[in-house]
């Protein structure tokens, strides 16, 4: 083999390895930077390297592409100048992909608990609000850590030496003085029969089944397995599938589909709420959304000392001790809680203008009824494209940050902190004119979960949820010596859990949330232990306010007596989780494992469940 060829080839393996084990590297310093949440061993480190191999080797070939392209035009055209330049720009572009992949997705992580995908491209969406989760030194010390790992894997590829390129400018006559004619046409028929390898090596194998996410699981441990994904491959396989795409759920032939799943026909009701105006009047309804309070920071999950006010709250009133979140995010949450939509995996319906306007909700349907509808959120209306799905379906009046001073937006890292935030609420409900529905969406208990207060937990979590806690009861209170107490019903509930140490979605409590209905219109103290959702919320009020619910195709009324499938299922990137008479059950769809529980039944209902939805959206 001639020495220039080998030199060639020789190359191309250096540039690969430096990939890999720029890949590699990555998976220890992940590990590493999560250890306080997600303990492991030393063996773990050495099991997620093993395992994840395979997917950083695919991975690795995309990135040698270029670099391979242009060895082979350089058995014809050696020229340092031109060639050697498109190599430094390429690796430089390469070095600061991969440094923003590897410090966004350690960094990501403790706050989303899954592999960097492009669902991070639906917050990056001019409101400027993306980075309002963290503090700014938190941001500084990422853009560092970011610019010295580019560095160092850029100074790593352009010392690779480069012996088949000319050290001079080129030269008609250059390329006899370096090798012959036939030198180079051996060198490129070399290299273009070796292209179906990299085919194949970026494919995965000769088999049906393609590179994947899944392939690297290995452990029931969900961060071991995350940590064995490439971050890089993650994104990439996930970019085609953009967030507002409608994913194809086919698990079944339409035939076998279940029918019925959230049927319960509109008709008689346990009545749990009164009116005492004469004459009757439909209640006002103030529907509370909380963020990020899931069950985890309630006596649900053995905390009713961080947050008191909402456990004497729900002694006091009707409350649901069997609720579970939709979904893992606030677009998602909202939109199930007031349109009684389910939520899928990777997809944002709220951030689908087109789609939103066809869902039912429950302001459009009071609005009908002659209620004054209104929402009230402290921070930024457009996120997410929140203002668009409110003004979408029925919401006549929304009052945000721009609606307050600039000293009071200045209160939190979101927008308005809680406390001035109630304040708004107080006025807003007292005297507006009946009836009303009002929704109120709480924004303190967020990253980076600093409030105005002193420290009561030295868990800055526990803390952000005390202040919460103690916002909302001083709010109760207050109100409730009014008029208008008397005539309002209070529904109170979460968008959503956390993770939360180790309570990640393979934990039930994650997505298990406390859902308490108060108000002056209550009758009564009364504990309902049915399994329901919070997309359950619209036609159980519906029927409470004996309105009808049969647009609401995926809201079921938990208090009607033809509530007969009793389950509550939970979406987040990865998967999916479905609690019924069985238990706690997970599925992965990266995997296509279940990792949790043993019921086939529960996993078979939630993809129904997932079909369904997917089906029924793309046709609105």
């Amino acid at each position: 083999m001639p020495r220039v060829m080998l030199q060639r080839i020789l190359y191309i393996i250096k540039v690969y390895v430096v990939f890999v084990l720029a890949f590699v590297l990555a998976k220890p310093a992940f590990m590493v930077y999560q250890t306080n949440a997600q303990p492991f061993t030393f063996g773990d480190v050495w099991q997620v390297i093993r395992h994840g191999l395979s997917l950083d080797l695919s991975t690795a070939l995309y990135f040698i592409l270029l670099p391979y392209l242009v060895v082979m035009v350089s058995a014809w055209w050696p020229s340092r100048k031109v060639l050697g330049s498109i190599l430094k720009i390429y690796y430089a572009i390469a070095a600061l992909v991969l440094s923003l992949a590897f410090v966004a997705d350690t960094s990501l992580y403790e706050f989303w608990g899954f592999k960097l995908d492009a669902s991070v491209l639906q917050f990056l969406d001019g409101t400027g609000h993306a980075t309002d989760s963290v503090s700014t030194g938190f941001v500084v010390v990422r853009f560092v850590c970011f610019l010295a790992v580019a560095a160092l894997l850029f100074f790593v590829l352009s010392r690779i030496r480069k012996p088949f390129l000319a050290t001079r400018s080129f030269a008609p006559s250059y390329p006899r003085t370096l090798e012959n004619p036939r030198s180079s046409l051996l060198t490129t028929i070399l290299f273009l029969l070796l292209i179906p390898l990299l085919v194949v090596g970026i494919r995965g194998g000769t088999s049906v089944s393609t590179t994947n996410v899944g392939q690297v699981y290995f452990s029931q441990n969900q961060f071991l397995n995350h940590s064995a994904v490439n971050p890089v491959f993650s994104f990439l396989a996930s970019f085609g599938k953009s967030t507002n795409d409608i994913p194809d759920y086919h698990f079944f032939p339409d035939e076998q589909l279940p029918r019925n799943l959230f049927s319960t026909p509109q008709g008689s009701v346990s009545r749990c709420i009164t009116t005492i105006q004469t004459p009757p009047t439909p209640p006002n309804v103030l529907l509370i959304i909380m963020e990020s309070c899931g069950g985890q920071f309630t006596e649900l999950g053995g905390n009713a000392h961080v947050t008191p006010n909402l456990t004497r709250l729900a002694h006091e009133g009707i409350y649901f001790t069997r609720c579970y979140a939709n979904s893992w995010r606030t677009d998602r949450g909202m939109l199930s809680i007031m349109s009684g939509y389910p939520a899928l995996p990777k997809t944002s319906i709220m951030k689908m203008p087109s789609k939103v306007r066809t869902l039912p909700s429950i302001a459009r349907t009071l609005q009908r009824e002659g209620y004054k509808t209104a929402f009230l959120y402290g921070g930024d209306a457009n996120f997410t494209n929140t203002r668009g799905y409110l003004l979408s379906t029925g919401v006549e009046t929304i009052v945000s940050e721009d609606d307050f001073t600039s000293e009071q937006r200045g209160s939190s890292k979101w927008g308005v902190c809680d406390s001035i935030a109630f304040d708004r609420l107080y006025e807003m409900a007292v005297p507006y004119p009946s009836p009303w529905f009002l929704t109120f969406l709480t924004l303190s208990s967020h990253e980076p979960w600093t409030v105005p207060m002193p420290t009561k937990f030295q868990d800055e979590k526990l803390n952000a949820f005390y202040y919460l806690d103690l916002c909302l009861g001083r709010f109760i209170e207050r109100f409730r010596k009014t008029e208008a107490w008397n005539h309002t019903l209070v529904v109170i509930i979460p968008d959503h859990g956390i993770k939360y140490k180790d309570q990640d979605e393979t934990k039930e409590i994650r997505s298990h949330i406390p859902m308490i209905w108060t108000g002056g219109v209550v009758d009564g103290p009364q504990r309902i232990d049915r399994l329901c959702n919070q997309s359950d919320l619209a036609a159980t009020l519906l029927g409470q306010l004996r309105m009808k619910h049969d647009d609401f195709t995926f809201s079921r009324d938990v208090l009607s007596p033809d509530y007969t499938h009793p389950f509550a299922m939970h979406t987040f990137p990865e998967g999916f989780s479905v609690v019924d008479n069985t238990g706690f059950n997970v599925y992965d769809l990266n995997s296509q494992k279940q990792t949790v529980g043993q019921s086939q039944n529960a996993i078979q209902l939630g993809k129904a469940v997932l079909q369904i939805t997917a089906d029924d959206l793309r046709n609105r």
